[in-house]
């Protein structure tokens, strides 16, 4: 009898992709609270890559570039709205208006100059 029913070799036992989503929304949530713009990029970065890693890696979507748009234009809104409503938050919905930027010009590059996959 074995200890592990039911499980294949041609399967991966577990994704690193909860590790880096555990990771980026406290350094995004650290960045913005105290308006460390380098810190709050790169934890928008990490969170919103490693959500869409998991998206893909679980087959519900079919390239990484359309959810990364997605994300870039969520981003766009909110960090619109900080930037725009309220004074003391500007230089905080800069960092994620910065990070939706990035994230567009991923997804709009990626989408144009990465080949598509031929289906197996």
């Amino acid at each position: 009898m074995s200890d592990q029913a039911g499980l294949s070799d041609q399967y991966r036992m577990a994704s690193p992709w909860p590790l880096f989503v555990a990771l980026g929304i406290p350094i995004a949530e650290l960045g913005i609270l105290f308006g460390v713009f380098v810190v709050a990029v790169g934890g928008l970065l990490l969170f919103c890559g490693s959500v869409t890693g998991m998206l893909r890696e679980a087959d519900y979507v079919e390239t990484v570039w359309r959810p990364l748009l997605v994300f870039a234009v969520f981003l766009f809104a909110i960090g619109s709205v900080l930037a725009f409503t309220e004074v003391s938050l500007v230089a905080r919905g800069y960092a994620i208006i910065t990070t939706g930027a990035v994230l567009a010009a991923a997804g709009i590059g990626g989408e144009l100059f990465v080949p598509k996959r031929e289906p197996v």
